[in-house]
């Protein structure tokens, strides 16, 4: 530390400082730090009194530093909104007397005195500089759009291609600027910027193609800022300008009717939400699905597919189908990608069962009542096979209850039965047999949702064959059933179809004594009488014989 001259030569004047410097820091390194207290003694009272109240920050209790972030933070933002609206207010005002540009050239002027204060202040007042710069871009955009709106004379027409250009530039420059600042919020301001012109301009391409970049600025900042709360705020800012429109854009004495045309307007919708989609999809955490991957994933699915119901309303049956069998097809497909990509929970549910109601739509216009209720019931199916990949059970919960209430609707209207029945209870029988199979890849713990399907697939049976057969030969084929429960004990080893024959058995006994007894011919009633009993005998004795083999081999399968 000590710069000692060499011997013989005179010390410089900077070999001087050097050692006055190292002494002074060695005194303090003896002396330790002085107390505060007797530093602001030391000051003048004028100055220690006023430096806090102008520029140190609040270091007291919670109550002044509320009071802090409350006059410094929140004053600014809303002084400048109001300032802002107050500009814009002033220049949406008709002004006979000025040429038609003059309001927005006098906004241009105010936007860039915003930017000069913006940038002068930077380094003093940096928060009221970054508002005042975004306020900037705010006036900006709407002195552009002074340019086509506001008075008895346009300067430009906006739907003219260079108009068009003039607007989407601007709000471009915002989101420019936003992403370059590295504020989300100024990019929420930017994304409306650029969605208010698609829906201003209203021209389809236009339009569509402006949404799809909302989506697309949206999800390059949601992954590459790591802003998950833009693409949040992208889910609206794209879905309901594409509603406006749908609607006929109703201000300025339109009409509010559907626009349909052109077709392809619906399968943007569903560009729209791969799009949002790819957000989550790449986000750089994914070893978990926090709030707002979850709530990305049910915005885009709700979002798409409730615009594309409405977008697809009154259409004609191939057009409609075809829409519908498309948004299936894109929705499974991104659950696929999903689940693929993280084994997502959450996003695979809500991808899958859009994409199963797409499809259940699709064949609610393809079929009429009652056979669609037999391709619904064939597609739990396919449901249930695609939860047993996806693991999930929740799509297994759901799917139980969409066939329930399929059932019970089926019940409700079928005037008359016509076998349909008999499907949803080999379909339920089959789905608790796949449950079985697969319950370790399911993680499921309980065998309710098992037992549940057979309990539905044992009162669907009766139900379908009393309005099939004739009364004289229901029990007759009441006993069948049982019998083919009995059979596939034998075959799958399993006590609950044996546990499902007895009960049979016995509601075919209170049927016999109640409509037996009453309704049918003395024949028939025999008949019935003598295959219950027989069937009853029979199973009597085969539970005769297990037990005997048990008795003799105590280690024999039950």
């Amino acid at each position: 530390m000590n710069a000692l001259p060499p011997s013989g030569s005179e010390p410089t004047l900077a070999d001087r400082l050097a050692r006055i410097e190292h002494r002074l820091a060695r005194l303090e390194e003896l002396a330790g730090p002085a107390p505060v207290a007797a530093v602001a003694a030391a000051r003048p009272a004028e100055t220690v009194e006023a430096e806090p109240a102008l520029m140190a920050p609040v270091v007291g209790g919670d109550g002044e530093e509320l009071e802090f972030a409350v006059g410094q933070n929140w004053f600014a933002v809303v002084g400048i909104v109001v300032l802002t609206c107050g500009v814009a207010l002033a220049l949406s005002l008709p002004y006979g007397g000025l040429p038609a540009s003059a309001p927005s050239l006098i906004g241009c002027l105010l936007a860039g005195g915003l930017f000069l204060f913006g940038h002068w202040w930077r380094r003093s007042f940096a928060l009221l500089a970054g508002h005042f710069q975004g306020a900037g871009l705010v006036l900006l955009y709407y002195s552009t759009l002074r340019l086509f709106y506001f008075g008895p004379v346009h300067a430009l027409d906006i739907e003219a291609p260079a108009g068009e250009a003039l607007l989407l530039a601007v709000a471009g420059i915002v989101v420019a600027a936003a992403i370059k600042r590295q504020s989300p919020w100024l990019l929420a301001v930017g994304l409306v910027a650029v969605a208010t012109t698609g829906v201003l301009v209203g021209t389809p391409w236009f339009l569509f193609g402006v949404n799809t970049l909302v989506a697309a600025i949206a999800c390059f900042a949601a992954v590459r800022q790591v802003w998950p709360g833009i693409l949040l705020f992208a889910i609206p800012a794209t879905y309901l300008p594409h509603l406006l429109w749908a609607v006929n854009r109703p201000w300025q004495g339109r009409e509010v009717h559907l626009t349909q045309q052109p077709v392809a307007c619906v399968y943007f919708i569903l560009a729209y939400a791969v799009v949002l989609a790819a957000g989550p999809y790449f986000r750089r955490d994914r070893a978990k699905e926090d709030l707002s991957a979850v709530l990305a994933g049910l915005g885009t699915c709700g979002g798409a597919y409730g615009l594309l119901l409405l977008q697809t309303y009154g259409l004609p049956a191939g057009p409609y189908i075809a829409a519908h069998l498309a948004a299936s097809v894109v929705f499974l497909g991104l659950a696929v990608a999903f689940w693929r990509r993280e084994r997502s929970r959450a996003a695979t549910f809500f991808y899958a069962m859009t994409g199963y109601l797409a499809l259940s739509v699709s064949l609610l216009k393809a079929y009429p009542a009652p056979e669609i209720f037999l391709w619904l019931s064939l597609q739990s199916l396919v449901v249930v096979t695609t939860a047993l990949w996806f693991r999930s059970r929740f799509i297994v919960v759901a799917n139980f209850f969409i066939y329930a209430g399929l059932v019970a609707s089926y019940m409700a209207m079928a005037n008359g039965e016509k076998g349909i029945s008999l499907v949803f209870g080999v379909v339920a029988l089959l789905t608790a047999r796949i449950l079985n199979w697969q319950q370790k890849r399911l993680e499921l713990k309980t065998e309710l949702m098992r037992n549940i399907y057979l309990a539905s697939a044992f009162v669907v049976f009766p139900y379908a064959l009393y309005h099939l057969v004739p009364t004289a030969y229901v029990s007759l084929a009441w006993v069948g059933v049982a019998v083919a429960y009995y059979s596939m004990n034998l075959i799958v080893r399993n006590v609950k179809y044996r546990w499902m024959g007895h009960l049979t058995l016995l509601l075919t006994v209170l049927y016999v004594l109640v409509v037996g007894l009453t309704q049918l011919s003395s024949t028939l009633r025999i008949i019935s009488f003598l295959v219950l009993g027989t069937a009853l005998l029979v199973v009597s004795l085969g539970f005769s014989r297990a037990r005997l083999r048990r008795k003799a081999s105590p280690d024999s399968p039950k």
